[in-house]
């Protein structure tokens, strides 16, 4: 962890054979989304009907679920459990110091917008000496391999 905060800058071995990584991460993190997603929304169907249809209202909280995923893991422990099994951590691009949970929204919000725009903000990260994809660079955020 001490190596994340005392890195320059321009770390660059931090951020090299990061693209299988955070494919493979953004994978996982969907699974857990996916797992999470559907017990919410068992859970709240079963509270629907004990609460005679009242409770059926929290299903407008369900699409929400996976933004409130990225930022409450970006933003307090630095990545998802998905970036965590592929040996990633989120950092801030200048001192790398963990993310903000302000950064953290921004970045999660960011990402969802990529892929409404057909994913092309992820191609960034094919050209990119870091491998920073649109949402990583307008938020502010590097992903780094974690020691």
């Amino acid at each position: 962890m001490s190596q994340l905060l005392n890195a320059p800058a321009n770390a660059d071995s931090l951020t090299q054979g990061l693209l299988i990584r955070r494919f493979c991460a953004l994978m996982i993190d969907f699974l857990l989304i996916g797992i999470v997603s559907t017990a919410a929304a068992l859970f709240i169907a079963v509270f629907g009907i004990i609460t005679l249809g009242l409770g059926w209202f929290a299903f407008h909280i369900v699409p929400l679920l996976p933004l409130l995923y990225f930022t409450a893991l970006v933003g307090t422990r630095g990545a998802t459990p998905g970036q965590r099994a592929m040996g990633l951590a989120v950092r801030q691009d200048a001192s790398f110091a963990p993310p903000t949970i302000a950064q953290a929204l921004v970045w999660s919000l960011l990402l969802w917008v990529s892929f409404f725009f057909a994913c092309v903000p992820f191609a960034l990260a094919l050209v990119g000496p870091r491998h920073r994809a649109g949402h990583d660079l307008l938020s502010g955020l590097v992903l780094v391999r974690s020691p």
